[in-house]
C-alpha cells in the first residue's frame, strides 16, 4: 500500500485538513488495472485502514482528514472501520456516487454518525441534478481552471450557504494569489507551496544567520559536542527543546547542565537532533507545513536508505531531505542557500543539479510526497523496491513526526 498527505490551506497558508491519497497496489504490475482503482475500497476503506494502523494525530494532528470513498465503499461499515472520532473525518466520493435514493439515504445515515462529506468531480451541468447530495455536502471540490469563481460563490450562498468550496490542483503562488483575491474559496490545495524560489531576498535576517551558524558547527568534521552544547546555551528555544528531549529519555536522571543534557544524546544524535531543531527554529516564519515538508522528508529519506542500499549514508540523507526546502526557508535559489550552510558534494548536487547517487531518493521522496502513483510505481518496479517496506518507511517518518511535535 501507499499512502501520502497533501495540505489544505487557507488564505492565511494555515493548514486547515489534510487529504490522504492511498494506493492499495503497484498497477505496473498488473497495466490492465492501472487508472482504473478497481478493488481499492471496495469492501474496506484504505485510508481509514492508515487511520487505524498509525492514529489519526500521526496523519494529520489535530487537522480534519479527508478519506477517499467509492460507490461501493459508501454502504460497507465505515462506522466500525473508523476508529477516530467521526467528526474529525471527511468522506470524499466523486461523481460515481449518483442522485438516487440509496445513495442519499446513505449518506444521511453517515452524516447523522458524525462523519463530514465532500464530494469532488462535479460538473457545473450537475449542480442541479445532484440538489439532494450537495444538501448534505460540507465541501466541495472544484477544479479553479474550469468555473467561474464569482458565479460559483454567488450560487452556493444562495443554495447550499453551509458548503465551503475548495480550490485544487493550484500549480504556482501566483495562481493562489490571484485565486484568493477573486475570493469565494475557503481551502486552497496543490503543490504552489513547496515551489521552488528562484530569485532571492538580498539578505538573511541576523537571527537566521546564527541558527546558519549552529548549523555549520554540527555538520563540520571537526564537530565538538562541548562547544555545541555551549552554543546551544545561548538560545533559550533550543535550549528547552533540547532538555524535552533528554527528559523524555533520562526518566529517572537529573539534568545538571545544557552539556550535560547534549552527552546524553550523544555526539550522534545531537548533531541529527540540532538539525532537526535548528531547521524547525528557521521556519519559524513560514507557513507550518515547511517545517513539516522537511522534516518528513529527511526522515523518509534516512528511513529509504537501507531500500535504496545506501544505509551507510543515512544520516546524509535524513540531512538531504531536511535541506530540500531550505531554498523555500532562506529566501534564496537552492544554490546560494546552500552556498550558507555546510553539506557534502553529493548532497549538494542532489539538491541543485538533481543528479549524483542521492538524486534518486530525492526523486522518489518528491514523487511520493505528491502521490505521484504511477511515477513511484514505475520507480519501485524498475529498481524491485517491495511496496510494503516503502509504507513502512514513510508511516514511520509521519509518526516520527507525530512524536517530535505533537507528543511531549
Amino acid at each position: 500500500m501507499l499512502v501520502a498527505t497533501i495540505p489544505l490551506f487557507d488564505e492565511n497558508m494555515t493548514v486547515q485538513a489534510y487529504s490522504l491519497y492511498v494506493q492499495s497496489k503497484n498497477y505496473l504490475l498488473n497495466p490492465s488495472l492501472l487508472g482504473t482503482g478497481r478493488n481499492d475500497g471496495v469492501f474496506h476503506i484504505p485510508g481509514l485502514d492508515i487511520i487505524r494502523a498509525v492514529g489519526v494525530d500521526a496523519v494529520a494532528a489535530d487537522k480534519e482528514v479527508f478519506v477517499e470513498i467509492n460507490n461501493i465503499s459508501v454502504f460497507t461499515d465505515i462506522e466500525v472501520q473508523c476508529e477516530a472520532a467521526h467528526d474529525r473525518i471527511v468522506l470524499l466520493m466523486d461523481n460515481t456516487i449518483k442522485p438516487d435514493e440509496m445513495y442519499i439515504n446513505r449518506l444521511k445515515a453517515l452524516k447523522e454518525s458524525g462523519f463530514k462529506l465532500a464530494i469532488r468531480k462535479l460538473p457545473v451541468v450537475s449542480f442541479e441534478p445532484y440538489r439532494e447530495i450537495l444538501l448534505l455536502m460540507d465541501y466541495i471540490l472544484l477544479d479553479h481552471k474550469k468555473i467561474d469563481i464569482t458565479k460559483a460563490r454567488i450560487y452556493f450562498s444562495k443554495i447550499y450557504p453551509n458548503i465551503k468550496l475548495c480550490a485544487g490542483n493550484i500549480k504556482t503562488k501566483e495562481i493562489f494569489e490571484g485565486l484568493k483575491a477573486e475570493g469565494g474559496y475557503h481551502f486552497y490545495e496543490g503543490e504552489f507551496f513547496r515551489m521552488p524560489v528562484t530569485q532571492g531576498q538580498a539578505e538573511v535576517s541576523p537571527l537566521k544567520v546564527n541558527y546558519i551558524e549552529l548549523l555549520n558547527l554540527v555538520n563540520d568534521e571537526d564537530f565538538e559536542l562541548t562547544k555545541a552544547a555551549d552554543v546551544i546555551g545561548r538560545d533559550t528555544a533550543l535550549v528547552i527543546s533540547l532538555l524535552k528531549m533528554v527528559n523524555r529519555m533520562a526518566v529517572n536522571s537529573e539534568i545538571t547542565s545544557i552539556r550535560h543534557a547534549a552527552a546524553m544524546l550523544g555526539q550522534k544524535e545531537l548533531k541529527k537532533w540540532i538539525n532537526t531543531a535548528v531547521t524547525n527554529e528557521l521556519c519559524a516564519d513560514k507557513p507550518n507545513e515547511i517545517t513539516r515538508v522537511s522534516l518528513l522528508r529527511a526522515k523518509f529519506a534516512e528511513n529509504l536508505a537501507p531500500i535504496f542500499e545506501m544505509a551507510i549514508n543515512s544520516s546524509e540523507l535524513f540531512l538531504m531531505g531536511l535541506f530540500s526546502v531550505l531554498d523555500l526557508i532562506l529566501d534564496k535559489p537552492m544554490a546560494e542557500a546552500l552556498d550558507m550552510v555546510k553539506v557534502s558534494k553529493d548532497i549538494r548536487s542532489a539538491l541543485v543539479d538533481k543528479e549524483g547517487k542521492f538524486a534518486p531518493v530525492l526523486d522518489f521522496v518528491t514523487k511520493y510526497e505528491a502521490a505521484d502513483w504511477q511515477e513511484v510505481s514505475r520507480q519501485m518496479l524498475l529498481q524491485n523496491i517491495d511496496m510494503n517496506r516503502v509504507y513502512e518507511a514513510y508511516t514511520d517518518s509521519l509518526k516520527w513526526y507525530r512524536d517530535l511535535f505533537v507528543v511531549q
